[in-house]
């Protein structure tokens, strides 16, 4: 019942993780046909009491395809041979994905060009304009 830190004033417990372990894919040898060393990380966003709603929105945004329709997080992670290395690689991932979910992104608000700028756009384009002009083929009459 430890409580994992997210940010400074946010935290979530340890007893919302749900993981389990499989056994990963691919080559490894004898040895990975045995072993469960995959760990299959569940995080159940919506009925999460530790994330205000704002971030579980913002998280569901993130997530994509990793949450289930029920709002359920799921992470998976084989890249280490150890389960150990894995569990924490997918709960830093866990971590790292509520962390961004918390940053609120700010409103951007449509700038208009300021008339100086406008006119000196306008004297470029026919200064340009003038000197393709005079590239011309040049007539002899």
């Amino acid at each position: 019942m430890a409580a994992i830190p997210v940010t400074r004033s946010l935290s979530i417990d340890s007893d919302e993780i749900e993981e389990s372990y499989t056994r990963a894919s691919g080559a490894g040898g004898q040895h990975v046909n045995t072993t469960d060393s995959a760990v299959l990380l569940r995080f159940d966003v919506a009925n999460s009491p530790s994330l205000p709603d704002a971030v579980k929105h913002r998280l569901a945004a993130l997530a994509g395809s990793r949450m289930t329709r029920e709002g359920v997080l799921v992470l998976r992670s084989e890249g280490s041979r150890s389960q150990l290395l894995n569990r924490q690689e997918v709960r830093e991932r866990l971590i790292a994905l509520i962390a961004e979910a918390t940053i609120v992104q700010k409103k951007r608000r449509p700038t208009k060009p300021t008339r100086a700028s406008q006119t000196r756009r306008v004297d470029g384009k026919v200064k340009r304009a003038s000197i393709k002009q005079g590239r011309g083929k040049v007539r002899l009459d």
